[in-house]
């Protein structure tokens, strides 16, 4: 605490000391200095690299989709019906629980939650049609396998 004070009192003396005004006014007045093209273009330069710099960092934020601090599988959508225009259900997952949502454009209410034995499994979802119609493909894609 004592050291922090000290740095105070002597940065301080030494601000004062470096924008105090001398008495002197025998000093020869110095010319005001112009703008020159050099200088615009200097500063030009800076700003684009500034902002090259910037949406650089933009754009690694984008392809590295954020961070993500207990993985990605901790909350999903697991399905959704459209109840209208505007109003939807939706099926949450949320670690090992899963939350029936009511979404209108005002408000999102919980409708239920399902724990344990009552939580709906993606697997048991329709099975597709084995006749390799466009639904099976779009469905063996989706889940990763592209061998169709």
């Amino acid at each position: 605490m004592l050291g922090k004070i000290i740095s105070a009192v002597l940065l301080s003396g030494w601000f004062t000391a470096c924008f105090a005004v001398l008495p002197n006014s025998d000093a020869p007045k110095q010319a005001v200095r112009t703008v020159s093209s050099g200088d615009m273009l200097q500063w030009g330069v800076g700003l684009l690299l500034v902002l090259a710099v910037f949406f650089f960092c933009v754009w690694v934020m984008r392809k590295l989709g954020g961070f993500s601090v207990g993985g990605s599988e901790k909350m999903r959508v697991v399905g959704g019906l459209s109840l209208g225009m505007r109003e939807k259900v939706i099926l949450l997952q949320v670690g090992k629980k899963q939350l029936i949502l009511g979404v209108t454009p005002g408000r999102i209410e919980a409708l239920h939650v399902l724990e344990g034995e009552d939580c709906l499994n993606k697997d048991e979802s329709i099975a597709p049609p084995l006749d390799g119609g466009f639904a099976h493909k779009l469905a063996r894609v989706m889940k990763g396998r592209v061998d169709a």
